[in-house]
């Protein structure tokens, strides 16, 4: 008999939160629905019922939450989220870097500032609708590949893990829809979201350019030459074939894509595609989700949500008595593409999640 606990969910305003928390509450827990406001002016956020940090998702979160029968809240971190997530996005572009947003509000709203509030309020767990699994304390990926994101979860770390509840890892996508009608919930065939819900049109270099402001500057050939200009580096990201706008083809004809972002000389680099081949990663911030590794470890590297995981080899190089500030290098066995600083690399032994860094390099 699995013990009663005293569970937040997280209901984003979406099927999969809403199904989660259905599932909690099924299980004999008592089980709290909590609303993330994360906009004091909604109206600059995405508009429309998109399943995550509208004005509608409440509403639906909330009706969601009447149905399941358990209590319902709103809890205001638009402060917070505007500091840790918004601010942070901006910055890390400016800086010619590439963050994950979602990854970022993983680790510092929904499994930092949520988690550590829901603490102090006496509660046990906090429940989303994440598609990752736990087993034996361990976070896995979900069953179902395609919806699976343990990578934007990897930034938890072991005592966050352990808090954790993932109602939905062991279950494919059309399952969770097909339950969510069973069970009378409206958002059963709610469209899910897929962009940054802060940049309300889906514009990532206007919003960019409306913070930052025009920074002009060469776009170069990976010989040096000038081959076209643009109106800020942080408008592109490396592997970016698409929206370069150069002055001129290559010489061979070829396509050409975004091999480096220098804000300190506002340039970027242009080239050909297999100049982005990248064997050997350098990173910092390591949060571990489970053992933190003593000795070298051959693990599986992924740099992207849904991006292919590749053999490698983990060194952790300690600094002093604090993990956070130690350095990973991370040795690929086959190489990876479109590996860009500011990006995540999530370590997997098998399909658990050992940790994740943030990326300060990559070199061939």
């Amino acid at each position: 008999m699995t013990a009663r606990l005293k569970v937040l969910a997280a209901m984003s305003g979406g099927v999969d939160s809403a199904v989660a928390a259905a599932r909690a509450h099924e299980a004999g827990h008592d089980v709290t629905g909590v609303h993330l406001a994360l906009s004091s002016n909604p109206a600059s956020y995405r508009s429309g019922a998109r399943g995550c940090c509208t004005r509608e998702d409440a509403h639906d979160a909330r009706r969601a939450a009447d149905v399941i029968g358990i209590p319902f809240y709103v809890w205001d971190l638009a402060a917070r989220f505007h500091e840790d997530v918004v601010e942070d996005f901006v910055a890390e572009y400016a800086a010619g870097r590439t963050p994950n947003p979602c990854l970022r509000c993983n680790e510092k709203i929904k499994f930092a500032a949520v988690l550590d509030r829901a603490v102090a309020l006496g509660f046990d767990a906090v429940c989303t609708g994440h598609y990752a699994r736990l087993e034996d304390g361990r976070l896995h990926r979900a069953a179902d590949d395609d919806k699976d994101q343990s990578y934007v979860l990897g930034v938890l770390d072991a005592a966050q893990v352990a808090r954790a509840m993932f109602p939905l890892g062991d279950t494919a996508k059309s399952g969770v829809r097909a339950e969510a009608e069973r069970r009378g919930l409206a958002v059963a065939d709610k469209p899910d979201s897929h962009d940054i819900c802060f940049i309300a049109d889906g514009d990532t270099r206007a919003f960019l350019s409306g913070r930052i402001g025009s920074r002009p500057g060469a776009i170069v050939d990976h010989a040096g030459t000038p081959v076209g200009r643009h109106d800020g580096s942080y408008g592109f990201t490396i592997g970016q074939r698409r929206g370069l706008r150069l002055g001129r083809p290559a010489a061979d004809g070829r396509p050409r894509y975004v091999l480096d972002i220098s804000p300190v000389t506002n340039t970027v680099t242009v080239g050909p595609a297999e100049q982005l081949d990248v064997r050997s990663i350098t990173a910092v911030r390591p949060r571990w989700s489970g053992p933190v590794p003593t000795a070298p470890l051959e693990c599986l590297a992924q740099v992207r949500a849904h991006g292919e995981a590749v053999p490698a080899v983990a060194v952790r190089d300690a600094q002093d008595s604090d993990e956070t500030e130690d350095i990973v290098t991370v040795e690929l066995r086959s190489p990876l593409r479109g590996v860009a600083p500011g990006q995540a690399v999530v370590l997997y032994d098998g399909t658990a999640v050992v940790g994740a860094a943030t990326i300060s390099a990559a070199r061939p």
